[in-house]
């Protein structure tokens, strides 16, 4: 079955105001930013995503967030990302904070069909008792708080700790960033742009890949996918010219060796 579609307003036509959207990227790396694009254009509100963070201003998620587009996010790590502070405090935006191991494995479970798995990770904190402030009111009260999460006891290589019960996550979308892709929806992910999005892929019940490199079934190995195309529903191939429109989040530099001046070490070995 051929999954590409013409282009990345195509692919998100049909995303309606109050969709959920689980989202693959870390920071601005592996972020599928052609299809973030498509749907701000296209006017879809009131949006709930699923994230590692939220980009950062005008970059990413940060695209749908300085737009106002979305009404709660699940995440687990604000980052440089001003503005979603900003709405966060002031009451604009609810924000489920999540560990991020939990997160993964929550998106993980969700794709799998769990739909719901003990961990150990916020045992005997808020996480696990409730009362985490989910969102505020514009004079700083908070209205909204996490509910308290079932518990047991469980004895693991004979230690008796305490494991939270937490809920898988499903999403309407599915939005993901691919190195390299086939008509029938199998991807790859290039070194750390792996990241989330094979999670996001599994857990959004429509699929949508932008992929930088679109090759026919058969080009990629079996053994070299990442995200079989079962998970898959649209494919968007990408200009040469939106493949390599890349951000770095915080750029750090140092002086080339050439102009260090003589006499001088780079304190290398």
């Amino acid at each position: 079955m051929d999954k590409v579609v013409a282009s990345a307003a195509d692919a998100v036509a049909d995303v309606s105001s109050g969709s959920t959207l689980a989202v693959g990227g870390f920071g601005l790396c592996g972020v599928p930013s052609v299809l973030i694009e498509a749907i701000l254009e296209q006017g879809a509100d009131e949006l709930e995503a699923v994230s590692n963070n939220c980009g950062v201003d005008e970059w990413g998620l940060g695209r749908l967030l300085m737009s106002k587009r979305l009404r709660r996010m699940i995440a687990s790590y604000v980052g440089e990302n001003k503005e979603f502070a900003r709405q966060y405090l002031s009451g604009e935006l609810e924000v489920e904070l999540t560990p991020q191991g939990t997160l993964a494995e929550r998106m993980r479970a969700g794709g799998s069909g769990i739909p719901a798995f003990f961990t150990a990770t916020g045992g005997g904190t808020q996480v696990a008792e409730g009362g985490l402030p989910w969102r505020y009111d514009a004079e700083g009260n908070v209205v909204v708080s996490s509910p308290p999460k079932e518990t047991r006891s469980f004895e693991v290589e004979g230690e008796t700790r305490e494991y939270v019960l937490e809920e898988s996550i499903v999403a309407d979308y599915g939005l993901v960033r691919a190195w390299m892709g086939d008509r029938h929806g199998n991807l790859v992910y290039r070194e750390s742009a792996r990241n989330f999005n094979p999670l996001a892929a599994m857990c959004g019940r429509v699929t949508i890949a932008e992929v930088e490199h679109l090759v026919e079934p058969g080009a990629i190995k079996p053994e070299d996918v990442h995200t079989p195309g079962v998970y898959v529903q649209r494919v968007v191939a990408l200009t040469s010219e939106q493949a390599a429109d890349k951000r770095i989040e915080k750029r750090t530099t140092r002086p080339r060796p050439s102009s260090v001046e003589p006499g001088e070490t780079t304190g290398g070995n």
